[in-house]
């Protein structure tokens, strides 16, 4: 399969569920997965969850600007980089994201290994 057409799959996927039922996230990671999130490093996809979960808002709209992909090993995994904008409930400005995924095969379903999020401040 392309790997942009997967890239692309992915990250709507991985956003529409963001936006509308961050505990359907799960499924995504394993518990050798690790999200950075602003600089603070969770393991496992339980506590990935949490993380996700716990954030101070309930409603959000992730708008992407850009994906961009490239292979990433002998294994069939891919990197995926991701800006765009979060719309938070109640808010009048969107703030500015960047976020990478690295996937990882597993006979032919790919789950997030790695996953570095950051707010972009201008």
């Amino acid at each position: 399969m392309d790997p942009d057409a997967v890239a692309k799959a992915f990250v709507e996927h991985y956003y529409s569920t963001f936006d509308a039922n961050r505990p359907g996230l799960v499924s995504l990671y394993q518990e050798g997965s690790m999200l950075t999130f602003e600089g603070q490093e969770i393991q496992g996809s339980q506590n990935i969850v949490a993380k996700l979960t716990s954030l101070p808002f309930q409603q959000c709209k992730h708008n992407i600007t850009t994906v961009d992909c490239q292979p990433s090993g002998p294994a069939g995994g891919m990197l995926v980089f991701v800006s765009g904008n979060l719309q938070l409930a109640g808010e009048q400005h969107a703030l500015k994201f960047s976020q990478m995924f690295h996937l990882i095969s597993n006979q032919g379903n790919y789950y997030v290994f790695n996953d570095i999020f950051r707010l972009n401040y201008a």
